[in-house]
């Protein structure tokens, strides 16, 4: 049985539910059954534990194949004598959260993130984090040999509503952090919309805000409901985001926040209506993150913008290190560099992954969006709204991301020879530099004023991809830079560049 292509950086994806589209279920019973044993085995030689020594926690999002896979996935886990913590619906931090305060061994999520309904898949955390993708890798391997081992006698099997448990952690640093006069209800007056896109966010509504003062009233999409039906509970997206901003700004909000389908990703939309997404809400971030680290050092990912680096650096007295796409990327250079000695305090991709230091580098939204409500309300004492941390944040006047596929089967190769050429002509230009600080892919930069902005060319880590983007401080500078850029590749084969020459209106 062959497995490594369920791999998708370091979860378990594919298809869970037969469509018309993909009539073949990837992620049937046995193959979850196959890779749940693996990861079982991995864990006992991690911890060093007898299989009837371990306790895993399972739990799962919306989606409409949970129900499916998490029996699978507890019947052959307990069979191998591990006691089970079935948490049914949770968040995928949550999940990993039952290895700090519930003291297991390990945890599975059930989820697939964004994708759509018919996906599922497998998020593996043990109490050292997530599993890198080498550790993953060899989980797949061992599980292609298809071996299933039980005992005589079954591990335990407990329910337990962990989610609730967690969201009074997160109630608990509210009422800690603002340490209002009513305690109790700290967020009396506040009226915030949270929409979970019908995922497992929901509760952050009903279990952390409302008990706590907050007016919910103009939440939406908190029932779960794995069809999605209302829209991508992604907040990258620009549906789902319009969705977040028209609630907040018509029912007169303070705050609006948005949630990935799993909660391990979020954003939020000020009073005013303005999003706070990507370089906005990695501002943010940082902003609360370097409050008590001064000059401390925050990694993102590598598509950020010029005008995030110098509130970083400029505004904030921090060090902006601009890493690899890829969340596990960005937490495992923070990570890197802590053990190294230096104040790293956060973690944290534009797509909304967030993880704070002070948070054993978990990504997780509900965080994310518990310190900016805390801030919030400190804020509100002095009748300041949360929008005004970043009012000196630089946008870039345009921006445009495109994404031009490798047509050939070796298309790691033929990436990585593009990107070095377009590296050396930019070398000999005097009117191109080079980022002299960047980890992924070519990123160059102009200052003429037609072009007044930068552009960054990657290769996808796993896909035949190669994305492309680029900002501007012009009017029509990103057509400008796409022209240059244009004339840099147009002779290369075995890359689609129909997407530059449809922007740039070249036939």
């Amino acid at each position: 049985m062959k497995l490594m292509h369920l791999k998708s950086g370091t979860d378990v994806r594919g298809v869970a539910v037969a469509t018309e589209k993909y009539p073949e279920i990837q992620l049937t019973n046995d193959v979850v059954k196959y890779i749940s044993v693996s990861f079982i085995k991995f864990l006992s030689e991690k911890t060093g534990k007898k299989c009837a020594d371990l306790t895993v926690s399972v739990g799962h999002d919306s989606r409409i194949s949970a129900d499916r896979i998490r029996e699978a996935v507890i019947s052959v886990v307990s069979g191998m004598g591990v006691n089970v913590l079935n948490c049914l619906h949770c968040s995928t931090p949550a999940m990993f959260m039952t290895t700090v305060t519930r003291g297991c061994d390990g945890a599975i999520q059930i989820t697939a993130s964004h994708h759509p309904f018919d996906r599922n898949g497998l998020k593996f955390f043990t109490r050292d984090g997530g599993l890198s993708g080498d550790e993953l890798k060899s989980i797949l391997q061992f599980a292609e040999n298809e071996i299933i081992e039980t005992i005589d006698k079954s591990g335990t099997v407990t329910a337990v509503d962990y989610i609730s448990e967690y969201a009074e952690i997160l109630r608990n640093m509210i009422k800690q952090e603002v340490n209002a006069k009513d305690y109790e209800k700290p967020l009396n007056g506040f009226k915030i919309a949270v929409d979970a896109g019908n995922g497992v966010g929901g509760f952050y509504a009903t279990k952390v805000l409302e008990p706590l003062g907050a007016d919910i009233s103009a939440s939406q999409f908190l029932e779960p409901d794995g069809m999605f039906p209302n829209h991508i509970p992604n907040p990258e997206n620009k549906v789902a985001m319009e969705f977040i901003r028209k609630a907040t700004v018509e029912n007169d909000c303070d705050l609006g926040v948005i949630f990935d389908t799993d909660v391990d990703r979020a954003s939020c939309v000020d009073g005013k209506g303005e999003e706070i997404n990507r370089n906005a809400i990695v501002a943010l971030a940082s902003v609360i993150a370097l409050e008590n680290n001064k000059g401390g050092s925050i990694v993102t990912d590598s598509v950020t913008s010029d005008g995030l680096r110098e509130f970083i650096e400029d505004t904030l007295g921090g060090k902006h290190i601009r890493f690899k796409r890829g969340y596990k990327n960005v937490i495992d250079e923070a990570i890197r560099r802590t053990n190294l000695g230096e104040n790293t305090p956060l973690a944290i991709e534009t797509s909304g992954h967030a993880a704070f230091k002070e948070n054993y580098y978990l990504d997780d939204g509900a965080y994310l969006v518990t310190k900016i409500i805390i801030k919030a309300a400190v804020l509100r004492k002095d009748g300041k709204k949360i929008g005004d941390c970043i009012s000196s944040l630089k946008k870039p006047l345009e921006e445009k991301e495109l994404r031009f596929n490798i047509t050939e089967e070796n298309f790691r190769q033929i990436g990585e020879e593009l990107i070095e050429n377009v590296k050396k002509i930019a070398e000999a230009d005097d009117e191109m530099v080079l980022a002299p600080d960047n980890y992924e892919g070519v990123r160059v930069s102009f200052k003429d004023e037609k072009r007044n902005g930068w552009f960054l060319l990657r290769l996808s880590v796993h896909d035949p991809v190669m994305p492309f983007n680029t900002e501007s401080n012009s009017l029509n500078g990103c057509v400008e830079i796409c022209k240059t850029f244009y004339e840099m590749v147009k002779n290369v084969k075995g890359i689609d560049f129909t997407p530059i020459k449809e922007f740039i209106n070249l036939q």
